[in-house]
């Protein structure tokens, strides 16, 4: 699928047509996820799909192309100079994403958004700014801070494991070993342009045909929950879709109540797989382990008619020890239940460390 790369060709053969690129260069020797995933990402617009990539460290050979990535020790888009290793770079994404850009990064920022649209279809220009920094943020902010080696978490200390399987990782595998001939490392090249690419892709692919669409049903039961219940703070889903990240940011978007007794947003109910209802706590923010109101603490631990005769309420199922959690045989059952805990709110005692989950 991708063409042959080569090391040093002749500069003349790399001018560009019209509006079509013809050369992308980046850097010989060994290779890393963050340019492998910027040649690829170009090479999905019609201008740079018949670009051919060309890896040198020659000045005289980079010079004559008309985009670099990942070498040159320039950052200029307007020249398509796009690399990051040079004194005094400090480009992040922004919107609130502060880790330093890789080759890959400011590929991306650059080109985003009309490769979304050129791989999905989508034109909605809303639509295209959501799946823009979602793709960011779930998948290029890693790259780059892999490449930059920007820790994950701030204090340091010693590592209880570490994370040999990603695809950064993968890409360096790639590489021919210390003792192995390196004849084939542009075909080496190649299939980390392809491996890159394809996770690249598949993870666009989620977040266009599921993640995006559960966007838009969760945002529909926000805007309906007073017709839930009258206080605004009970969402219910009339079918399980992944709601968390969505409910955070569209809460902001909505620029609905947020610090108050109670927050606006507490519950978010909706059935499971057997047919029966869950009622879930809203956490203090996105994967925290603790809820805004948990489940009354006199509930949690408690199953079955136990729990139904404590509650008073048909039909439950469990309260989580935590209380982050429920369930009940009806959404009738899950309702009455969100209700009276939104009642018992004096009650309110943090759940210590539940693990949320979505299922």
């Amino acid at each position: 699928m991708l063409r042959r790369l080569r090391a040093t060709l002749t500069p003349y053969r790399f001018m560009s047509t019209g509006n079509k690129i013809k050369a992308i260069g980046t850097h010989s020797g060994t290779f890393h996820c963050d340019e492998a995933l910027a040649c690829y990402m170009l090479k999905l617009l019609p201008e740079f799909k018949a670009a051919e990539v060309v890896r040198s460290r020659d000045p005289k050979v980079l010079e004559e192309l008309p985009v670099l990535v990942d070498v040159g020790g320039v950052y200029d888009a307007g020249k398509h100079r796009y690399d990051h290793h040079q004194r005094g770079f400090n480009e992040v994404f922004g919107r609130g994403f502060n880790v330093k850009l890789s080759s890959a990064g400011l590929v991306y920022k650059h080109f985003g958004k009309r490769i979304i649209s050129q791989v999905t279809g989508i034109t909605d220009e809303k639509k295209i700014d959501v799946l823009f920094l979602k793709v960011y943020d779930g998948f290029i902010q890693a790259l780059d801070g892999i490449d930059n080696g920007v820790e994950m978490i701030d204090g340091g200390g010693p590592k209880k494991y570490r994370i040999s399987t990603d695809l950064s990782s993968r890409v360096k595998y790639l590489n021919p070993a210390w003792n192995e001939d390196n004849s084939d490392i542009q075909e080496r090249f190649e299939r980390a342009m392809a491996l890159t690419g394809s996770e690249f892709k598949a993870c666009l692919s989620r977040y266009t045909k599921s993640w995006l669409p559960a966007r838009e049903v969760v945002q529909k039961a926000i805007l309906d929950r007073k017709n839930v219940h009258s206080s605004g703070s009970i969402v219910l889903l009339e079918a399980y879709c992944s709601w968390q990240s969505h409910l955070f940011d569209l809460e902001q978007e909505l620029k609905l109540l947020k610090g108050s007794e109670p927050p606006t947003l507490l519950y978010v109910l909706y059935p499971d797989s057997s047919g029966k209802w869950r009622i879930q706590c809203v956490p203090e923010c996105e994967g925290s382990f603790i809820s805004r109101l948990p489940l009354p603490e006199s509930w949690r631990g408690l199953r079955g008619e136990e729990l139904s005769k404590k509650s008073k309420i048909p039909g439950c199922v469990f309260a989580h020890a935590n209380g982050f959690m429920g369930g009940n045989a009806t959404k009738e059952g899950v309702l009455a239940m969100a209700t009276e805990s939104i009642a018992m709110g004096s009650e309110k005692k943090p759940a210590k460390r539940a693990r949320l989950t979505e299922s």
